[in-house]
């Protein structure tokens, strides 16, 4: 996970990790491969009144040393059949605007690109 989200140590990751879990049902997911993790997402379920039950993916990474094996689409394969079993209307996730290779692999899946997200930096010092 630190390949996706570097501004994290790891004693803040595990502060927030738990934290997401007790509060929002965040959970994590990961797949093993050669005795190492290969692959992690982080995601959840929640409702909205745009869009009803959703699966929301916040965190997709396959480590680098690891990429163009399948091991992200083995992953993202498992969390769309996952929100299938949890009755979810619809399945969600935000991508950066330069993960390109990421945005290869959503489109093969057939995810399509709904709308624009617009994000400001308040200033609050809030990790």
């Amino acid at each position: 996970m630190h390949e996706l989200r570097p501004h994290l140590t790891e004693p803040a990751f595990v502060e927030q990790v738990q934290r997401q879990m007790q509060n929002h049902g965040y959970e994590l997911a990961y797949l093993a491969a050669q005795n190492q993790v290969v692959a992690v997402a982080g995601y959840r379920v929640a409702e909205y009144l745009a869009w009803g039950r959703i699966f929301y993916v916040d965190d997709l990474i396959c480590r680098g040393a690891f990429r163009n094996r399948g091991y992200g689409g083995m992953l993202l394969d498992w969390l769309l059949e996952q929100a299938k079993k949890l009755a979810c209307h619809q399945f969600h996730l935000d991508s950066g605007v330069h993960r390109h290779d990421a945005h290869r692999l959503y489109l093969s899946r057939k995810l399509q690109i709904s709308s624009h997200h617009f994000s400001k930096e308040l200033g609050n010092g809030a990790a």
